[in-house]
């Protein structure tokens, strides 16, 4: 089973400001087509906002997307992945928090951003090329 460093290898990091709009925020998460995103202070992880935040917290709530920061209705509480954790690791995290997302960390500064679909993604593709070598063995037989 692989790591998250196989799994991020070619992400680029989209992250917002506590000072961002969720008006600001769910436009560049849209551009980036990403369901989740790391809001930062610095280099320090401060929150995520992702989209069932805007919807829990701002459709429903009745809240102005244009004038709401993104601090006052993101998610505070984040669990995160580390470059070493296995991909079975990061699943039973989301699992166990019911999240989608986990902010991946290294030396103290997140990274990248991993969603439960990348994880699925890399566990089918391991199974594919398992499978394959199984197949050719048995034909080698």
């Amino acid at each position: 089973m692989h790591t998250l460093r196989h799994v991020i290898q070619n992400q680029k990091l989209v992250h917002a400001a506590p000072t961002a709009t969720v008006f600001e925020v769910a436009a560049l998460m849209s551009k980036a087509r990403v369901g989740c995103i790391p809001v930062l202070e610095g280099d320090r992880l401060v929150g995520v906002f992702s989209e069932r935040d805007l919807m829990t917290r701002v459709v429903v709530e009745g809240v102005d997307p244009r004038s709401t920061p993104v601090s006052s209705v993101m998610t505070r509480e984040v669990i995160t992945a580390s470059l070493d954790d296995r991909v079975e690791r990061c699943l039973d995290k989301m699992r166990s928090c019911g999240c989608r997302h986990l902010p991946v960390v290294a030396e103290g500064r997140v990274i990248a951003m991993v969603s439960m679909r990348d994880l699925m993604r890399d566990e089918i593709e391991e199974q594919v090329e398992e499978i394959r070598g199984l197949r050719e063995y048995i034909h080698q037989a």
